[in-house]
Formats: C-alpha cells, sequence, structure tokens
C-alpha cells in the first residue's frame, strides 16, 4: 500500500495546517510536541486516507528553484566570483551550486545577483554570509534585507 507524503510550515506560533492529498480537507494541528522530537508523523484524514506528513519547523519559508546567478567575494584578501545555480531560497537566505573548483569558505562575505522568474523578472543584489559549504552546495544568509525584498516575498508565495 503506497502512502503519500507532504510537508507542512510550521508557523512561529508551532500551528501549521494539514491538507489531506486524496480529496484537499484542511485540519489545524499544534505542532509544538513535535519541536524536539519526531518531525514526521503519520495522519489519518476522515475520508480515511492515511498519509506521512513532514513538519518543517524552519524560520522561513524555503522555495526549491532553479535560478541562475553570480557570486563574488568580499571583503576578503582571497577574492574569486563565478556563476552559480539557486537550488532554493527564503526570505533569510538560499542555497546554490557551483561547478568545478572553488574557494568558498565559511563566514565569507559574499555579494550575489540573481534574477527571479516572477513576471517582472526582478534583478536582485543581496549581500550574504557563507553559513555551509559542503563540497560544491553553498548555504548562505542574507545580511540585510531591503526594499526589493517585497519582490522576494511575493515570489515566495507564488
Amino acid at each position: 500500500m503506497h502512502t503519500s507524503q507532504i510537508t507542512v510550515h510550521v508557523r512561529e506560533n508551532d500551528t501549521a495546517i494539514l491538507i489531506c492529498p486524496s480529496c484537499g480537507t484542511t485540519k489545524p494541528i499544534i505542532a509544538k510536541t513535535f519541536r524536539h522530537g519526531r518531525h514526521i508523523i503519520k495522519a489519518e484524514c476522515r475520508c480515511k486516507h492515511v498519509f506521512t506528513v513532514l513538519l518543517n519547523f524552519r524560520k522561513n519559508y524555503r522555495k526549491q528553484t532553479s535560478l541562475p546567478g553570480t557570486y563574488q567575494i568580499t571583503g576578503s584578501s582571497d577574492p574569486g566570483g563565478g556563476i552559480i545555480h539557486i537550488t532554493n531560497i527564503s526570505r533569510g537566505g538560499l542555497a546554490f551550486t557551483v561547478s568545478g573548483r572553488h574557494n568558498i569558505r565559511q563566514d565569507q562575505e559574499l555579494l550575489l545577483e540573481f534574477q527571479l522568474n516572477d513576471k517582472n523578472r526582478t534583478v536582485l543584489k543581496k549581500q550574504a554570509v557563507v553559513v555551509s559549504v559542503r563540497h560544491n552546495t553553498i548555504g548562505c544568509a542574507f545580511r540585510c534585507h531591503g526594499e526589493l525584498d517585497k519582490a522576494l516575498g511575493f515570489y515566495l508565495q507564488n
């Protein structure tokens, strides 16, 4: 028997909305008890459909993407830059991959430039700090939030 899986974003007040993948019925839950334990639970809808729920406790919703862009290492005696492929993005940061060798290290400052695939083709330039480096996958946190964050916020909702 195949059970479906859904991912649910948990809000700051520890609530989440489950949506049955079979019939679309919604049910609010309190997820506080799962914050420091299991993040995967089984649910059964009133239509009798059983499904797995992955509770996402991230502070910001993370959207999977496929966006080209560039990076430039700033504020370092070890300059560098190149082409990136953004794999996911949130209000607080993004993850990208680079091809080949790179000299990106944790805690480095980067200037990222990329274009959203929204209707306005919005170009964003973001200062970021590297928080993780796993081979060619880099995780960054945005340094500051500006007026273009409205465009990013709208992009994340669609």
